[in-house]
């Protein structure tokens, strides 16, 4: 039950960002709850069943990405009173193997500098800012405060919270904001630790297209290096390393904005140098993607989750984020690029399989016939050879490979895609509410939102106008991440 303290908390947020008191309702409040009760809450008609959502009301850009001791931190843009948007507050849900997520109470709550809009997180392992205070190292958030939202309102500001309690409980920097107003809506806040250096580097946003990196010594204070044109491309940035290939010795930095496009270049501390124009990276409803700070070097992965827009019509929650993937460089023809593949961990949700080895693909033979489900990860190779189009029905869903065309297919979403050898591969996870796919180890990806048919839970694949080959074929049942 909603206990009077919580009430006198909630009173205390509607005052600051200036909704009085009128609007103080008295709903349950957020609950730590881990497994849900059997047909209520995470059971809903339209829950995602392995792509995160809030319990209740309105998420957007996933924020504060930090892994501490053996816990992926995952704060979130989320408005803790209503199922649209506003209120900004960073949500907060913590798990251990990047699937199954626990909803912690929230992090960081507006103030009289404005609502707090997305930011970054990271461990300051040698206590850069003073900050740490007990045997924990202190975590650092960077978010901005978006004064056009303050009771008065004002510009726009980045400010500073902390914590050393493993990120259970937050304290504002007294003397924030850590950076003033640049110009225009300058936000969204991407901090890095710059080892050769040894320096905390921040991507920020400003206006249009153009961007800034700033450095900093002891997180509280920042000086500019380098405004950077990303075109085409506004909000969210990202700024990281990745080796090409694999190789620890030969590596570049991925300057990403929040639309999913990207540059890759180099940096040496003060400057970025890029060797691409700005590249698409993403097709579908993605957007506002950030990766995981301080993973393990033992672990070596960078790991993106987005924010997947998406309509939830009755449903007590409002909007989703992707499942979790690791990113990679690789050479193509026409250049080093970005690749994306689900997680590993994904694997945690498999129940039954099925497979199959070189199989034709004919006109009205279908291999997956009488295989019905909610929940499907499927892997497939398939060799074009005569046929005009390839794919598969995702219950009632068509995704489909054009051959002529090099382009796949489903809804309203293209993405170009060459054959490597005659033979494309995909990759596909079905949700409730989403398709995400992955093509050729993700040199491709689509993400699409949308509720799939209740009633049709029915696979196909099929070749048409021609015969294609299955090279190899697995088909996994999924469980959900709430039970």
């Amino acid at each position: 039950m909603t206990t009077i303290k919580e009430l006198h908390g909630r009173r205390d947020f509607l005052k600051k960002v200036g909704l009085g008191t009128a609007s103080l309702v008295v709903p349950q409040l957020l609950s730590c709850r881990t497994t849900p009760r059997p047909g209520t809450l995470y059971n809903e008609k339209y829950r995602p069943q392995f792509h995160f959502t809030a319990q209740k009301n309105w998420i957007n850009d996933p924020n504060g990405l930090v892994y501490y001791k053996g816990e992926y931190h995952m704060f979130f843009q989320h408005n803790p009173f209503g199922i649209n948007w506003g209120n900004m507050t960073w949500g907060h849900a913590v798990s251990g193997d990047l699937i199954h997520w626990r909803q912690l109470p929230n992090a960081i709550e507006p103030d009289e500098l404005g609502t707090i809009f997305s930011g970054s997180a990271v461990v300051d392992w040698n206590n850069t800012s003073g900050l740490q205070t007990g045997k924990e190292n202190v975590i650092v958030a960077f978010y901005t405060s978006a004064g056009e939202h303050a009771r008065v309102p004002k510009p726009f500001t980045q400010s500073i919270a902390y914590s050393n309690d493993r990120g259970r409980t937050w304290v504002k920097y007294k003397n924030n904001p850590v950076i003033e107003h640049i110009r225009a809506e300058n936000r969204d806040p991407k901090v890095i630790w710059h080892e050769p250096t040894q320096t905390w580097i921040m991507a920020l946003y400003l206006d249009a297209d153009d961007f800034l990196l700033l450095s900093s010594k002891d997180i509280k204070h920042w000086t500019p290096l380098q405004e950077i044109k990303l075109t085409g491309s506004d909000e969210c940035p990202d700024f990281f390393e990745l080796p090409v290939g694999g190789d620890p010795s030969n590596t570049r930095r991925v300057f990403w904005g929040g639309d999913g496009r990207y540059m890759v270049g180099s940096f040496d501390g003060h400057r970025f140098t890029p060797e691409t124009d700005a590249i698409q990276s993403k097709i579908g409803t993605y957007s506002a993607a950030q990766t995981w700070s301080d993973i393990p070097k033992s672990d070596g992965r960078r790991i993106q989750i987005g924010w997947t827009k998406g309509k939830f019509p009755g449903m007590p929650f409002n909007q989703q984020l992707s499942i979790p993937c690791e990113l990679t460089l690789r050479t193509f023809p026409e250049g080093i690029r970005l690749c994306r593949v689900p997680v590993r961990e994904i694997k945690k949700l498999r129940t039954e399989r099925y497979t199959w080895g070189p199989t034709t693909l004919k006109f009205n033979t279908d291999i997956l016939s009488g295989i019905s489900g909610e929940l499907f990860e499927i892997q497939s190779e398939i060799e074009l050879g005569s046929a005009a189009e390839v794919g598969f029905m995702l219950r009632g869903t068509p995704l489909v490979y054009y051959v002529a065309d090099r382009t796949l297919f489903c809804r309203d979403r293209r993405a170009e895609l060459s054959p490597v050898d005659g033979k494309i591969k995909l990759h596909i996870l079905v949700d409730r509410t989403c398709i995400e796919i992955f093509a050729n180890d993700g040199r491709a990806s689509m993400f699409l939102s949308f509720s799939l048919d209740k009633v049709n839970t029915s696979l196909g694949v099929f070749a048409r106008w021609g015969r294609a080959r299955i090279e190899n074929l697995k088909v996994w049942k999924l469980k959900s991440i709430w039970v």
